[in-house]
């Protein structure tokens, strides 16, 4: 890099923390999630105001390359986060439930949003037409584990039987969206001398869990206390980062290898040690490598030419993602005779997608799958869908109150997604 390159690049940087701090903490103060500030953030700096005239002259082109590097590295460590945060204890004592739920609250969405799909090919197909079906139909079935975690904690519901049925639907989804995800990148990926590669997903998934995860366990089964040394840590890192590395080579996304680094990490007696790398890699990941994600996201994003086909475009696609989620986890979780009022409430925390389908969203449109007008569209009913969270479940079950009795003593604390994680 030169000089220029240089200076451009960490003026750039401070600006985007600064904002994104000041945005996230805006929100905080309305009663949303940090991630919605930041969201805007990105998008301030984008085309969508003054024709892009701010973010050409704080990221010039010949720096844009070197911040999408740093938010693919940010993504990586986030998914790696996510991944550690998937515990099957959250099943406990609500697995049928949960599965049901997370499994109806999925399929109704996906199947509706490839639907959708097939009505707009025509106006914003890439010339993947499969894809783009395939793929807005695992969009629209996202929910964002960790952005929904930070919901229940600032509730204090995270102890409840409702956020305990949310959170282990959302871990259920989670582990479901990314698998289907990772099959619509395998299906529609185009063939190629390099297709041969994909072949490789199943001896490194064969890898991962049944030589690595087993060698893991023993090694921490060996330690009662395992603290978290920089050199325990430098071989996270660079297990996450090959990890991610393998699934780009082998034709897959990098978002899947650090996830699944993550989820094959022992949990029982890891307890210190997991907090300890939330600590480490948290707050670094959550201060400016997704900060610098949401500026490069935003830069995708133009609304500035959007017309009334546009917005009827985007009330179909809220049509979809918000009653489809809502239609699948009610009527799953009537099923299973919950409450309506309870049931509504699930179904309103589901629709929580934040950040997760911001980098669901990024995938297509790198591969192809979908073009910026419509990932612009996409992201505008990620925000409104995070957004609406937290007035709906004040409407539906009320306010949280500051002199509400805490939880009972004997309860165990369970906080996912508090460190590190975009609230």
């Amino acid at each position: 890099m030169d000089t220029q390159q240089t200076t451009s690049l960490l003026v750039g940087l401070a600006v985007i923390v600064l904002l994104a701090r000041l945005l996230g903490a805006l929100a905080r103060r309305c009663g949303q999630p940090a991630v919605i500030g930041e969201v805007l953030a990105g998008v301030a700096l984008g085309p969508t105001l003054l024709d892009g005239a701010l973010s050409d002259a704080l990221f010039p082109d010949t720096v844009r390359p070197l911040l999408s590097a740093l938010a693919a590295v940010g993504v990586a460590v986030f998914m790696f986060i996510v991944g550690l945060e998937i515990d099957a204890a959250l099943l406990r004592g609500n697995g049928r439930l949960a599965v049901t739920v997370s499994l109806s609250s999925m399929l109704v969405p996906c199947g509706l949003g490839m639907l959708l799909a097939l009505y707009l090919a025509g106006d914003y197909s890439t010339g993947d037409k499969q894809g783009l079906v395939l793929f807005m139909g695992v969009a629209m079935a996202i929910t964002a584990f960790p952005v929904l975690a930070r919901i229940l904690t600032d509730r204090q519901m995270t102890r409840t039987p409702l956020g305990a049925v949310a959170l282990a639907c959302a871990a259920i989804g989670d582990v479901l969206a990314w698998a289907l995800l990772a099959a619509v990148v395998a299906i529609s990926s185009p063939g190629g001398a390099d297709q041969w590669r994909m072949l490789l997903a199943v001896p490194y998934l064969l890898v991962m869990f049944f030589v690595l995860r087993p060698l893991l366990r023993r090694l921490a089964a060996r330690r009662s206390e395992l603290r978290l040394t920089p050199t325990l840590f430098a071989c996270i890192l660079a297990g996450l980062l090959l990890s991610a590395a393998a699934t780009e080579w082998v034709g897959l996304h990098y978002i899947f290898g650090a996830f699944l680094f993550g989820a094959i990490l022992p949990r029982t007696g890891t307890e210190q040690l997991h907090a300890e790398v939330h600590n480490r890699l948290g707050q670094m990941t959550g201060t400016l490598l997704l900060p610098v994600f949401f500026l490069v996201s935003g830069l995708k994003v133009d609304l500035s030419d959007m017309d009334t086909g546009g917005l009827g475009t985007l009330a179909l696609i809220m049509l979809v993602a918000v009653g489809g989620k809502s239609a699948g986890a009610i009527a799953a979780a009537r099923l299973h005779r919950m409450p309506l009022r309870q049931s509504a409430a699930l179904a309103t925390l589901l629709n929580t997608r934040g950040l997760t389908e911001l980098i669901v969203l990024n995938v297509g449109l790198q591969l192809g799958f979908i073009g910026q007008d419509l990932y612009s569209l996409m992201v505008v009913m990620a925000v409104i869908t995070t957004a609406m969270t937290g007035p709906l479940l004040s409407w539906i079950i009320g306010r949280p109150r500051e002199n509400d009795p805490p939880p009972a003593a004997g309860a165990p604390e369970r906080k996912p997604g508090t460190v590190g994680t975009p609230a």
